[in-house]
């Protein structure tokens, strides 16, 4: 008489395509019944409270509502006032120039930052020390200084 044809490996793949069957079918009733198909409109909607957060609470309609003129309401950024020139011209000294390569860095007085500066932006000649006034402009990498003079 022959041997059966199923062997240990076989029957063990099929108890696992089985079990991930059953898994399958477990998790499917699992959807259905925790599923938000079928609900109401009335459990879907969201409300906006007076500070502005979304609530699932519908608003008192005994409470008095405010009034807000529509040119009221801004929508974007506020427009900024020209700033003085005055404000833009820095002081600070001269940390580091290379007469050779034609460039070097000045130490801000009020914000103790470094800026670059290149001997295109000079009006008078520097040197390493000079207490120098200067503008900023904003360069591919970082501020650059311009229109330096001594002070």
């Amino acid at each position: 008489m022959g041997r059966s044809q199923e062997t240990f490996s076989k029957k063990e793949k099929e108890k696992k395509k089985l079990k991930k069957r059953q898994d399958k079918e477990q998790k499917k009733e699992e959807r259905k019944a925790n599923s938000d198909k079928g609900k109401g409109i009335d459990e879907m909607l969201a409300y906006v409270d007076e500070d502005g957060n979304i609530t699932s609470t519908p608003p008192d309609p005994t409470k008095k509502k405010k009034v807000i003129k529509q040119e009221d309401i801004q929508i974007g950024v506020a427009k900024q006032e020209d700033i003085d020139p005055a404000d833009l011209i820095r002081k600070g000294t001269v940390a580091f120039f290379n007469d050779s390569k034609g460039y070097g860095f000045i130490q801000d007085h009020v914000s103790q930052e470094r800026v670059f500066v290149h001997q295109n932006g000079l009006v008078d000649k520097i040197k390493e020390n000079d207490k120098v006034t200067f503008e900023v402009e904003r360069g591919p990498k970082g501020l650059n200084a311009y229109n330096v003079k001594l002070a």
